[in-house]
């Protein structure tokens, strides 16, 4: 099964595009960016890992890797 999040490499302006099932959530240019729209989509932000590969699909580098 696919992971829930995906999270996208960055653009040209440095953001990563965030999505939700066929929902785009936003364009995160930090980890607390991201959080913030996992927390508006429902996840509680405490309970979270980005680095669970269950939870969220990073493509273009990991939970480090911003414009």
């Amino acid at each position: 099964m696919a992971a829930p999040i995906v999270v996208y490499p960055p653009s040209p302006t440095g953001g990563r595009r965030v999505r939700a099932g066929g929902t785009i959530l936003g364009l995160a240019y930090s980890a607390r960016d991201l959080e913030e729209f996992l927390r508006r989509a429902g996840l509680d932000p405490d309970d979270l890992q980005l680095d669970d590969p269950g939870l969220i699909d990073w493509r273009g580098g990991g939970p480090e890797v911003w414009g």
